[in-house]
C-alpha cells in the first residue's frame, strides 16, 4: 500500500511544503546563479525515470559554460563557480527537482536519476533500479554519494528497489539531513563529481 499510494501522496504534500519554506532561499540563489552564470540559474537535462521514460530534470546551475579555444567545455572542476561549489556542498543545486518530484517525473526517495546514454550499459541487475521513480536523495546518497564505485552505487539502488519501505525511507530521510551537516563523498577522489560510467 505504501509502495503504491502513500509515497506519492507524501511526496506531494512535503515537496510543496518544502518549496513554500524555502521560497526565500529560492529566490536569493537564483539572483546569485544568474550572476554566476550570465543569467542561465538552471540547470535542465534529460533523464531516464521509471521504466526508463525520459523526463527533465531541473536543478540549480552550479557549473558555467566556459570553453577551451577548441571550443570543447573546461573539465569540470575548472568550470565550477563559487557560489556553485557552495550550493553543491549544501546539496541546495538539488532544490529545483521538487517540480519533478509534483509532476510525478520523481519522488523524493529513490535511485538517483542518471544520464539516458548509460541505458545501454546496465546488466538486467542494474536495470532494477528503473523499477520505481528516481530520487532527489536515496540509499546510494546516504553510503557514500559520489565517492563509491559505480558497482557499489547500483547495489544499494537495487536494495533499495527491492526493499523498499516506509521505515526505510524515513530512515534515508533523517541521514540525508544529517549529510548535508556534515557533508562527505560530493565527489570521487581526483574528480570534480563523479567519472562515467563506462559499463560493466
Amino acid at each position: 500500500m505504501y509502495r503504491f499510494f502513500f509515497k506519492r501522496f507524501i511526496d506531494i504534500i512535503l515537496s510543496f511544503l518544502v518549496l513554500l519554506i524555502f521560497l526565500p532561499i529560492l529566490i536569493i540563489l537564483v539572483v546569485f546563479l544568474a550572476f554566476a552564470n550570465k543569467g542561465k540559474p538552471f540547470f535542465v537535462q534529460k533523464r531516464p525515470g521509471k521504466n526508463e521514460k525520459i523526463f527533465k530534470i531541473i536543478k540549480f546551475k552550479t557549473m558555467n559554460d566556459k570553453k577551451d579555444i577548441q571550443g570543447n567545455l573546461l573539465s569540470d572542476a575548472e568550470r565550477l563557480t563559487k557560489v556553485g561549489i557552495f550550493v553543491r556542498k549544501t546539496s541546495l543545486d538539488e532544490l529545483p527537482q521538487l517540480i519533478n518530484v509534483l509532476k510525478g517525473d520523481m519522488s523524493l526517495i529513490g535511485p538517483r536519476p542518471l544520464l539516458p546514454e548509460y541505458l545501454p550499459l546496465y546488466n538486467d541487475f542494474q536495470k532494477k533500479r528503473h523499477n520505481v521513480r528516481p530520487g532527489i536523495t536515496g540509499w546510494a546518497q546516504i553510503n557514500g554519494r559520489n565517492a563509491i564505485l559505480w558497482q557499489e552505487k547500483f547495489k544499494f539502488d537495487v536494495y533499495y528497489v527491492d526493499n523498499l519501505s516506509f521505515g526505510l525511507d524515513i530512515r534515508i530521510i533523517f541521514l540525508t539531513i544529517k549529510k548535508i551537516f556534515k557533508p562527505v563523498g560530493i565527489s570521487q577522489e581526483g574528480q570534480a563529481t563523479m567519472e562515467y560510467f563506462k559499463g560493466n
